[in-house]
């Protein structure tokens, strides 16, 4: 018996409507996501094989719905909400582009007065920020390398801390591995914990090496580092360091009353000061006074240290 064409052809255009409202269904359907996506490099089937292991939404379909599209972005994609129709997704997975913003933490400085920066600066909640920092540190500080981060703005404080670390745990191993052929983490942090009373103590890069030299040589005569610059940590960064601070300090970082380095660091150092800590002068100078045009005297007898302290406060 034979079918009459138009019966056929209400079949097909059946069919293809089915397939159609189908489609339009399946792109209209809610998908979960975090506001701020990270897209890797690759090919498409790689994007979507990445993103398909944090998101069982994300199908094979997608793949081919990104092939109409365009080829999507990578980096941070900034995805405005974080729900959005699996159309709008896959759009924007090919047009959007986070939002970056600057910032800067300055060699010497701490991590108490960055992760204050940073709850400022990105609108972060600052106890969840810190106790995120010392869920993934294993020190209080020392931890990043100063730098300007270009960083997606919407990020959460697990997220805005896993990535600070990971791009500074990245930049330490490849300094160490330059420097001694591996990476050693306790090895590497002693070095960090002479870098940063380096860096607080030197008026400029010039004097880094001959700090180093003072801080070598005193430790090998047994004398305590008595320096100014251990009690400038954490929240006391930017704070003067007195006589009764000096007394009444009973922390790890006051080596008047200590012997040694800082088992922790006392900052955030720069490359600079690495490689002064690694590299120091060859000197016999055990003393340094700060002069009044702000750089240092170093003396190697305790006598000439004295005059040089008269001369600066005279």
């Amino acid at each position: 018996m034979n079918v009459k064409k138009p019966t056929i052809i209400k079949y097909v255009v059946d069919i293809a409507l089915i397939i159609v409202l189908s489609f339009m269904y399946y792109l209209n359907q809610p998908i979960k996501s975090p506001r701020v996506l990270y897209v890797p490099k690759g090919s498409i089937t790689k994007i979507i094989s990445q993103l398909k292991l944090q998101n069982n939404q994300i199908s094979k379909l997608d793949a081919l719905i990104l092939r109409l599209l365009g080829s999507p972005q990578s980096g941070w994609i900034d995805m405005k909400e974080t729900l959005n129709a699996k159309g709008d997704f896959l759009y924007k997975l090919t047009k959007a582009k986070a939002a970056l913003r600057d910032v800067t933490l300055i060699p010497g400085e701490t991590a108490y007065i960055f992760l204050n920066q940073l709850a400022r600066d990105f609108n972060l909640d600052i106890k969840k920020l810190q106790d995120e920092y010392d869920e993934q540190t294993d020190t209080p500080d020392g931890n990043f390398v100063p730098d300007t981060y270009r960083v997606p703005i919407g990020l959460t404080e697990k997220e805005l801390m896993g990535l600070l670390l990971k791009i500074s745990n990245a930049k330490m191993k490849e300094l160490s591995i330059k420097f001694f052929g591996n990476y050693n983490r306790t090895k590497w942090l002693h070095y960090v914990a002479i870098a940063s009373v380096i860096q607080k103590e030197s008026a400029n890069t010039q004097e880094m090496p001959i700090v180093s030299s003072v801080i070598r040589n005193r430790l090998k005569k047994g004398m305590k580092l008595q320096m100014d610059g251990t009690l400038n940590y954490g929240e006391y960064s930017h704070v003067k360091v007195t006589p009764k601070r000096i007394r009444e300090d009973s922390s790890v970082y006051n080596t008047y009353l200590r012997d040694g380095v800082p088992a922790s660091p006392v900052c955030n150092v720069g490359v600079d000061a690495i490689i002064a800590a690694i590299f120091p002068a060859n000197t016999n100078y055990l003393y340094f006074m700060k002069s009044k045009e702000g750089t240092h005297d170093f003396s190697r007898n305790y006598s000439t240290h004295l005059t040089n302290i008269k001369r600066a406060t005279k």
